[in-house]
């Protein structure tokens, strides 16, 4: 009877410490975004519930949060693993009032990933902090903002490309993006040739200007997807300017390469076959 006992006793203990372990490891992601509900394009909150409920599902051990706009109560950002961005850019990005806040964040190792118009702020300490974050951005007369199809033959072996193959896809890709110098740190993880015709358009802030002129002239391949190594070497960031089209998150490969990038920024393991996910039914 004591032995028993004493065997149920250990194992009750060893589910206990079995289950905290689970909680421990427990990922938290932050999901923020500042409109889009059920439209077409730039689809930011209906596009953050279906990845945030894609993690949810996929039983890797992430806790989300979704929230419209910045939270007003920074206790949001507790505990968090990594903080998600899907929203518009330019002087109305949501991290434009909380600067402040956003740079602790980033010195706290919180990984970050920014995702289309995202990728885009104000040169200055808004642009210098998207590097420090993530180690790339839009920047104005530098970067330009066409619409084409990118055709991706190709992906580096790295945690965020597991379980995807090389795709076709048209999107409103951003590219010539400004990186950390010598992209120390930076990782490509999506590169494509734009077409000729990218480079129809007027100089502007953000449809042409020599210095991508120069980089299309010499056939230089467009980076519009990336993994950042922080110099800390335990933080992380991601950045990508597709997510244009709300429909493209019914793709299998552009949908697992995003929640591997969450996943990874967030310091998980990514699966040999990259993070789980149902196919999705646009409408």
């Amino acid at each position: 009877m004591k032995q028993l006992s004493r065997t149920l006793l250990l194992t009750v203990l060893a589910a206990l410490a079995f289950s905290s372990l689970a909680f421990a490891a427990n990922k938290k992601v932050v999901f923020l975004a500042d409109r889009g509900k059920n439209s077409k394009t730039h689809a930011h909150e209906s596009g953050n519930e279906l990845l945030a409920k894609a993690l949810e599902d996929s039983k890797l051990g992430f806790d989300t949060s979704l929230h419209k706009g910045w939270p007003s109560d920074s206790k949001a950002f507790d505990g968090a693993d990594c903080v998600v961005i899907f929203c518009n850019g330019g002087k109305g990005h949501l991290v434009m009032k909380h600067l402040d806040q956003f740079e602790k964040l980033v010195d706290a190792g919180v990984g970050f990933v920014f995702m289309h118009y995202a990728v885009e702020v104000p040169i200055g300490r808004p642009g210098d902090l998207m590097l420090k974050a993530m180690g790339g951005y839009f920047e104005t007369h530098w970067s330009v903002n066409p619409h084409w199809t990118a055709e991706v033959k190709s992906l580096p072996k790295h945690a965020i490309t597991r379980g995807v193959k090389p795709f076709t896809q048209k999107d409103e890709w951003y590219y010539h993006m400004r990186f950390q110098p010598d992209m120390k740190g930076v990782t490509p993880i999506i590169s494509a040739h734009p077409p000729k015709s990218t480079m129809d358009r007027k100089d502007g802030p953000h449809s042409n200007n020599p210095h991508v002129r120069k980089s299309m002239a010499a056939g230089e391949i467009q980076h519009i997807g990336w993994a950042y190594e922080r110099p800390d070497g335990k933080s992380r960031g991601f950045g990508t300017t597709g997510g244009h089209y709300h429909e493209t998150w019914g793709s299998h490969d552009w949908r697992t390469l995003i929640l591997n990038a969450i996943a990874w920024t967030s310091g998980v393991e990514v699966p040999k076959k990259g993070v789980p996910s149902k196919a999705v039914a646009i409408k």
